[in-house]
């Protein structure tokens, strides 16, 4: 190239240099205050929910579970998840996760499932800061509310438990009200689509999210929205769900008074009955827990806030205590609709007014993370080991003498590093069925499948249960690893008869 070739392209060079420098000189400097939130929770929870893994802190349920089936994924396997005995997609139609297939090609490590998982949630503070920059005309006010949909205690809980697709929930949700509330149509049906794909009840938020549209914004394209939500749901649950397990659901046990018939029958014919299931075990309080974080703002024009009120209701009724406490996944899909609320509520206010109630808003924020949230400056600490403590160092000697392919039952918190095989179960499984498919077969020998375990893997310090389980097959397998606390048996032999 000529001397004089290399100095004309030196101005073109230098224009869209500067062109890229004043590009980013002109975003608005609070986005670049969001993206300084969004990262330092990615990089906290990642490594706290790392450090709670590596510390033994992780379980088959429901960490092992995605990961060895999102791995299966990966290999261009059917996701027979063998540490539950389902496919993966029948569990739950999640197929989101295969979203994540490429995660496993670029970082095969447990931090790909807990980096995704932490990264969308602190996402779902996207949508709340665009929708709130605009509304309330002001990029303070907005990072406020962005800040305030983290400190919220079900989002943090939602990040340490485990992994759960749910997580993923939130923003989806968000960026799809975001979407309705701005008009913007496109952003709404990618996210819709999105949402729908984390799990079949997605559609608890969508339908109504079509509702407020129709009735709002646009009716053709609200109702398309319920018809498609609705339509979604019965496609996963009575074609997918069913075609892999034979049952369209296994949760409908959750539903008070003999399931949805009994509950709605009882309502008429005793209404008492169903005042005081609403009003027991803390129910009040999870509301309570629940909508108090944003002052109350929301109350003022409640229909965003609204479009959550089937899912909160599906959680209050459920007899399962896990949806209605505020430390668990099942709630987290409800936050985004009642930050958006508050933010739509809030707008109509004037600028004076909205500053004084942002910072009673965001005050309260504040207290209830301190109060219920898991946050380092909460009163409740995380407890967890450290991946140093002797319990966790002596697990990896074990971990590490299991050859990766082979055919293994183990105790359930080594499960979560031992899951990236074709065969791993839960012990006592598959030599006695324990929370494996169906209950039908609970107490069973999978007799197949016991036949290929080469390794079995279990703490010294054991539970009866445990204990009888290992005298029962313990004839077929010789002892190669006891250290300090865990035990790596290996096949030697035929299992005596079940």
């Amino acid at each position: 190239m000529s001397s004089a070739t290399v100095e004309s392209a030196r101005p073109a060079v230098d224009a869209r240099g500067q062109r890229i420098v004043e590009r980013i000189a002109a975003v608005d400097p609070w986005w670049w205050a969001l993206g300084v939130l969004v990262v330092a929770w990615t990089w906290y929870f990642t490594g706290l929910t790392l450090d709670i893994h590596h510390g033994l802190g992780t379980s088959s349920y429901d960490y092992g579970l995605y990961d060895q089936g999102v791995w299966l994924l990966s290999r261009f396997d059917a996701p027979f998840v063998t540490l539950m005995g389902r496919n993966l997609f029948g569990d739950h139609t999640s197929f989101i996760l295969v979203f994540l297939v490429p995660l496993f090609w670029i970082a095969p490590s447990a931090g790909a499932l807990f980096f995704a998982q932490s990264a969308l949630i602190a996402a779902g503070a996207i949508p709340v800061f665009a929708y709130a920059r605009r509304r309330l005309e002001s990029g303070g006010l907005a990072l406020c509310f962005a800040a305030m949909y983290l400190l919220h205690p079900a989002i943090g809980w939602t990040n340490l438990e485990n992994f759960h697709p749910d997580a993923f929930a939130g923003v989806f949700v968000g960026a799809a009200i975001y979407g309705a509330l701005e008009r913007r149509w496109r952003i709404y049906l990618v996210f819709v689509v999105l949402a729908l794909l984390v799990k079949e009840d997605v559609a608890l938020v969508v339908v109504p999210l079509g509702l407020w549209v129709a009735v709002r914004r646009d009716r053709r394209i609200g109702i398309l929205t319920m018809l498609g939500a609705a339509s979604i749901m019965v496609v996963a649950m009575f074609v997918v769900m069913r075609g892999l397990t034979g049952e369209a659901t296994r949760n409908s046990w959750r539903i008070p008074f003999g399931g949805p018939g009994g509950f709605v029958g009882r309502a008429f014919t005793r209404p008492n009955d169903v005042i005081d299931h609403l009003g027991d075990d803390g129910r009040p309080f999870y509301v309570w827990q629940l909508l108090a974080p944003f002052a109350w703002v929301a109350a003022r024009l409640p229909s965003v806030a609204l479009i959550s009120g089937a899912v909160v209701a599906a959680n209050v009724v459920s007899t399962y205590g896990y949806q209605y406490d505020i430390r668990y996944h099942y709630t987290m899909i409800a936050v985004p609709a009642l930050t958006l609320g508050a933010v739509y509520a809030l707008g109509a206010l004037g600028r004076q007014a909205r500053v004084v109630v942002t910072a009673a808003a965001l005050g309260t924020s504040l207290l209830t993370a301190t109060l219920w949230g898991p946050l380092p400056f909460s009163r409740n600490e995380v407890v967890y080991w450290e991946r140093s403590n002797p319990a966790a160092v002596a697990a990896r000697e074990v971990v590490d003498a299991v050859p990766g392919d082979a055919v293994i039952s183990v105790h359930h918190s080594l499960a979560p590093h031992l899951s990236r095989r074709r065969e791993v179960y839960q012990f006592p499984n598959p030599f006695r069925v324990v929370l494996y498919e169906d209950v039908d077969i609970e107490g069973t020998r999978l007799v197949d499948r016991a036949e290929r375990v080469e390794y079995v893997a279990l703490p010294r310090a054991r539970s009866e249960e445990e204990t009888l389980d290992l005298a029962r097959i313990e004839p077929a397998f010789e002892l190669v690893i006891r250290n300090d606390y865990w035990e790596l048996y290996r096949r030697s032999g035929p299992l005596p008869p079940a």
